[in-house]
């Protein structure tokens, strides 16, 4: 038998045939089920459910108590805070199967989803976006930005390092923390180099 490439801790259960990457740690009482994905260099938290078929990208980080349903998908580098809660059906009921209703919900690269936050399914967060503790998400965020509250309302943007963006009238902003450069422009938010490129492929 191959030797695994990961750690598991001994109170955790791991559900074949699943995809686990080098160098993902999965800790206390977790239950990894069939068919799930998790790239490389995961960590995954005390009491966390990896449900059928969800994909966890490389790098991804659950804190404990997180359950993840069949229909999320999480690209690399997303941060998922303490019992934060996704749903995958929108009109649940205990006495109607619904399986074959899930719906997907995308977490882009790099977000953050803060603590007791809730995701309705069916929505994508962008990438290297910023939910806050306790908010609701009920509708697609945009790349970069800082969504709170309930319901959840966008109140600014974020850069990749998690710095609050302060932008200028002309839609400029520079990180106070790293020196990143951004662009705003119709409500979109990117990075000088992304815009710079794109202006080159025109």
């Amino acid at each position: 038998m191959p030797e695994k490439k990961y750690f598991a801790h001994e109170s955790s259960y791991i559900d074949e045939p699943c995809e686990i990457g080098p160098g993902t740690k999965i800790w206390h009482f977790s239950h990894i089920m069939p068919n799930a994905e998790i790239g490389k260099n995961c960590n995954i938290g005390q009491n966390v459910v990896v449900s059928p078929a969800v994909v966890l990208g490389n790098g991804v980080k659950i804190q404990n108590n997180v359950s993840i349903y069949t229909g999320v998908i999480c690209e690399d580098d997303v941060f998922l805070g303490p019992s934060m809660v996704f749903t995958n059906v929108i009109n649940p009921r205990a006495f109607i199967e619904r399986k074959d209703e899930f719906r997907t919900t995308l977490i882009k690269k790099g977000a953050t989803i803060g603590a007791n936050a809730t995701i309705i399914c069916g929505h994508t967060i962008g990438r290297y976006a910023l939910i806050g503790a306790g908010a609701v998400v009920s509708k697609d965020v945009p790349d970069f930005a800082l969504l709170v509250g309930n319901p959840g309302r966008i109140i600014g943007y974020v850069c990749q390092c998690g710095e609050r963006l302060t932008f200028t009238p002309q839609g400029q902003a520079v990180c106070s923390a790293c020196g990143a450069k951004y662009i705003l422009l119709d409500d979109i938010v990117q990075t000088q180099k992304d815009a710079d490129q794109d202006d080159q492929r025109r």
